[in-house]
C-alpha cells in the first residue's frame, strides 16, 4: 500500500518558511501510529526540518543535491526510485509519502490512500497541499478531535477506475 500522510488547514496550508506553522497537542499521534514499522518517504527539506531518521521506521529521503547516511535511512534522487527501493528492499511494509509539497504533488496519483488531518482553521503559510479531485476517493472520517484547535483524521480511499460500458449490439435484436 502506498499512502500519503499530511496535515493541512482549511486553506490547504502545510508549511510556512520551512516549518509546520502550528503546534496542536496530540495532532501527530496518527502519523506515528500509521508509520511506525513501515517506510516513510520525504523530501530533503522535510528531512532537514526533522533532522534525523524517524525511530522505528525506514526513512527514504528524496534529494538530488544532498546525501544522508544513517541507520534505517537512505537517499535516492527521485520519488520513483524511492518507491522502487522500498518495494524491493522492504517488502510487506506500507509506504507513506510524508512531504513536502513536491513529494505530495508527484505522489498524489500514486497513492492508494490519503491519510489527512484536516485542521479546522485557516493559517497563513507559503506552502500548500495540492488540489485533488475528491470525487475519485471515498472519504471516511476516522476521528474528530475537539479542542482549542479542532481537527479530523480523515482517510480518502482511491476508488477503482470505472470500466467503460460496452454499447449493446443493436443488430442482434
Amino acid at each position: 500500500m502506498i499512502g500519503l500522510i499530511v496535515a493541512y488547514t482549511k486553506n490547504r496550508v502545510i508549511g510556512n518558511k520551512g516549518q509546520i506553522p502550528w503546534r496542536i497537542k496530540g495532532e501527530q499521534r496518527r502519523f506515528k501510529e500509521l508509520t511506525t514499522g513501515n517506510v516513510v518517504i520525504m523530501g530533503r527539506r522535510s528531512y532537514d526540518e526533522i533532522g534525523r531518521p524517524l525511530p522505528n521506521r525506514f526513512t527514504i529521503v528524496v534529494s538530488k543535491t544532498a546525501h544522508y547516511e544513517a541507520e534505517n535511512c537512505v537517499t535516492v534522487p527521485s520519488l520513483t526510485e524511492a518507491i522502487e527501493y522500498a518495494q524491493k528492499n522492504r517488502p510487506g511494509e506500507n509506504i507513506y509519502l510524508s512531504g513536502g509539497a513536491g513529494i505530495y504533488k508527484e505522489g498524489l496519483p500514486l497513492a492508494d490512500k490519503l491519510f489527512i488531518t484536516e485542521i479546522d482553521m485557516e493559517i497563513e503559510g507559503d506552502t500548500l497541499f495540492p488540489e485533488f479531485d475528491k470525487s475519485k476517493y471515498t472519504r471516511v472520517v476516522d476521528e474528530e478531535v475537539d479542542g482549542e484547535i479542532p481537527y479530523k483524521y480523515v482517510t480518502y480511499i482511491k476508488k477503482a477506475p470505472q470500466k467503460p460500458r460496452k454499447k449493446p449490439n443493436t443488430e442482434e435484436y
